[in-house]
């Protein structure tokens, strides 16, 4: 690492370790409350976290996908999802015009707004081509119906980009959630605690301007699937610190926890699933700051999203493996809610689900192999072989 991205690495751990202490609050209270979440925003801003993901001129911090990839890998260290308070505004943003950069974008990136992307429906999974809201053109306006399910930060954000079909051209319009017609049907229960909810909305007759079109008419997968790379690549980062922190804590506790006269560390079969975490952590983390420095290269676009595809199924799978080979070495005690392996352990598993299945990734990697060979995946970035 350069020594600028050895000091964010040591930036986002500071942040971290400051936000351990909101993390049981956040488990046993199902979120945090509004004191608390102002105490958070001042120490995002204060570590330097704000809107990551977004260019200087825009107030940004302007960091690289590598470096972005280095953050969210200290932060995904967290439980609660609580990495989750520390905005990103989603990158199909930076399609917006100026008009719309200056109502929705400018402000998110100084923490005064959020959004939240809606594109799941109760027909439309993994197959997002499936969607059946529709946006119908009524004079210099768009009329919007349709029903959006698992809208993440859907609590917090007060606008929604939404993928809508316009006579079957995939649409992303931005509709502020205090509009007419836009209503929360039901906010349901998950297995993992998360710091943000993820209702479900319902769109009836929600009436917007044309100028709320998100790019252009036609150009919502394209946004959508930019969104899902970075989110990819993100959750990979994440997924490994999270089981980083599993294995450290894990190894400490075998070291000090004696049966048989002896610590169980000493015992080959513990030794066993602690040498199996560290290779999945180690060869993981290894791709995922390989595939995010590819990015920054200026990568194919398509290859881009399959080895994006390759890391998020990569890592997500690992890490699952990783904090259950953790959550047994802590034996009942991993099984307590108090304990962060057990919270790592209930939040880890929607990350083989959420933006992509493990067996939707695989078909990405198939079908990249299928239609452009073998080369763009398995060679580095601008190193043909």
């Amino acid at each position: 690492m350069t020594p600028r991205q050895i000091d964010l690495k040591h930036q986002a751990r500071a942040w971290t370790e400051a936000m351990y202490a909101f993390e049981l609050d956040c488990e046993m209270n199902n979120g945090l409350s509004l004191e608390q979440h102002a105490k958070v925003k001042q120490l995002i801003i204060d570590h330097g976290l704000a809107a990551i993901n977004m260019p200087t001129e825009y107030g940004g911090a302007g960091y690289s996908v590598l470096e972005q990839a280095i953050i969210s890998e200290e932060v995904g260290k967290l439980t609660g999802a609580l990495w989750d308070t520390m905005w990103r505004p989603a990158n199909a943003l930076k399609a917006a015009t100026e008009a719309q950069r200056e109502e929705y974008l400018f402000p998110e990136i100084r923490g005064e707004r959020r959004d939240a992307v809606a594109v799941t429906e109760p027909n439309a999974g993994s197959d997002p081509q499936n969607i059946s809201t529709t946006a119908v053109k009524d004079g210099d306006s768009y009329v919007i119906n349709g029903e959006k399910w698992f809208v993440t930060v859907g609590d917090a954000a007060d606008f929604i980009l939404t993928l809508c079909s316009v006579d079957g051209a995939p649409t992303m319009f931005i509709i502020d959630k205090d509009l007419p017609g836009v209503e929360v049907q039901r906010v349901p229960r998950y297995t993992h605690t998360f710091v943000y909810e993820h209702p479900e909305f319902v769109f009836n007759d929600v009436r917007v301007g044309a100028d709320k079109i998100l790019g252009e008419v036609g150009q919502g997968y394209e946004l959508t699937r930019d969104w899902f790379v970075e989110e990819r690549i993100m959750i990979a980062a994440r997924t490994i610190g999270a089981a980083d922190r599993a294995t450290r804590l894990a190894t400490d506790w075998a070291k000090e926890r004696e049966q048989f006269g002896a610590s169980i560390l000493s015992y080959q079969l513990i030794q066993d699933m602690l040498a199996r975490n560290t290779v999945d952590i180690l060869t993981n983390r290894a791709l995922v700051y390989q595939f995010a420095w590819e990015a920054d290269q200026g990568m194919d676009r398509k290859a881009l999203n399959a080895k994006a595809a390759v890391i998020k199924l990569g890592a997500s799978e690992a890490s699952n493996r990783c904090v259950d080979n953790a959550l047994q070495i802590f034996g009942g005690r991993g099984y307590m809610r108090e304990n962060p392996v057990e919270r790592l352990w209930r939040e880890l598993r929607v990350d083989r689900i959420w933006e992509g299945t493990t067996e939707v990734q695989k078909l990405i990697v198939g079908n990249e192999l299928n239609k452009r060979g073998s080369a763009g995946l398995l060679d580095y970035a601008g190193a043909s072989v």
